[in-house]
């Protein structure tokens, strides 16, 4: 089967490199010039904007880049970073980007809306992408000079529900969060109705961080699980998430761990179970090249298994046992079809009941 959302081809382990060359810019920083000798087009600026996570986060803040990276080397041009430590730099740091004369303004996250869209209003003409949340305007409707990339996180969890119901051997699962926000909610609300697809006796744990950063108690967290008896943990925590693959190497054979975003295969071999894969790279680079080809049209999109944008990790899905990779194919296809609707919130969840595949 090839499973939808290919982000994990785009391997982030080889983005340490270019990570490590500097190419970020400091919060509020210079961002230098873009201004082309006389008779030459201006280079396009693709300047991506983080939230107080950062880069390093192996998640969307790294794909992010990744999106302008490969934009910016597929088209000659610049990509630029401007990283966040706090909220109130978020404002300047978009406004930053646009007085520079950047292309586009990638923001990541849905901690910069309130403030992509008043930078956005600021500045009509130019252009935006936000990655999970929707910049509206005063009316409440999405801003036309801001392409707005949700994705549908509960499809791509609820398949890894699937392979954690199926895969558990003690019928207790663990679920770390950052900030209980949409997306973070919208992969728990998948996560639960896919184990209860397979699993209905299997006991799902949650728990929140409060922010996307704190490791320690992501692990500690995930060790509590471990002590109650839990084999496999979710991570829906940034740069937080970490920890749990931490907990999972010390915990040893037999503790699994899932991922978001990206396969992270890497951070725990012997212990990655599977991620919750979004094509974010993919969406930035083609909001990108939009901005730079004058084909940006901006608006809400909402992406999920039909449009290839979300899926689990391809990296290891043949390496799971037959009866698990035909039950994700077969839901895959149900999704897909339109015949099985994933709940994308805790009360409908709750009260979700195996369908038939």
């Amino acid at each position: 089967m090839s499973i939808p959302a290919s982000p994990s081809r785009r391997a982030l382990p080889a983005m340490a490199a270019t990570l490590a060359l500097g190419l970020g810019l400091a919060a509020c920083g210079s961002s230098g010039s873009t201004t082309a000798p006389s008779g030459q087009a201006a280079k396009p600026v693709f300047t991506m904007v983080t939230d107080q996570t950062g880069l390093g986060d192996h998640g969307f803040n790294d794909l992010a880049k990744l999106g302008i990276d490969e934009t910016a080397k597929a088209l000659g041009g610049l990509a630029k970073v401007i990283q966040s430590s706090e909220q109130a730099q978020y404002v300047p740091n978009l406004q930053q980007s646009v007085s520079s004369g950047s292309t586009v303004t990638i923001g990541v996250g849905f901690l910069l809306t309130d403030s992509m869209s008043q930078v956005a209003q600021s500045n009509p003409n130019a252009k935006f992408v936000l990655i999970d949340a929707t910049a509206v305007g005063t009316d409440k409707k999405p801003l036309t000079n801001v392409a707005s990339i949700n994705f549908k996180e509960q499809e791509a969890a609820f398949l890894t529900g699937i392979i954690a119901g199926l895969t558990t051997k003690t019928h207790r699962i663990g679920f770390v969060g950052g900030i209980k926000s949409g997306p973070v909610v919208r992969f728990l609300a998948g996560f639960e109705a896919g184990i209860k697809q397979v699993d209905p006796k299997t006991r799902l744990s949650t728990a929140f961080l409060g922010n996307f950063t704190d490791s320690a108690k992501a692990k500690e967290l995930a060790k509590g699980y471990s002590d109650a008896g839990a084999d496999i943990v979710m991570e829906v925590a940034g740069s937080g998430g970490l920890g749990v693959y931490d907990a999972a190497k010390e915990e040893g054979a037999g503790h699994w761990v899932i991922g978001t975003d990206t396969c992270k295969d890497q951070l725990a071999p012997q212990n990655f179970l599977t991620s919750a894969t979004k094509d974010v790279a993919g969406m930035v680079a083609k909001e990108s090249k939009a901005a730079a080809d004058g084909t940006f049209k901006g608006g809400e999109l909402r992406l999920g298994l039909a449009d290839n944008a979300v899926g689990v990790c391809d990296k290891t899905f043949g390496t799971l046992p037959k009866n698990i990779q035909d039950t994700v194919t077969k839901a895959t296809t149900a999704i897909k079809a339109g015949t099985l609707t994933v709940p994308d919130t805790e009360a409908a969840a709750a009260a979700f009941t195996a369908a038939t595949l």
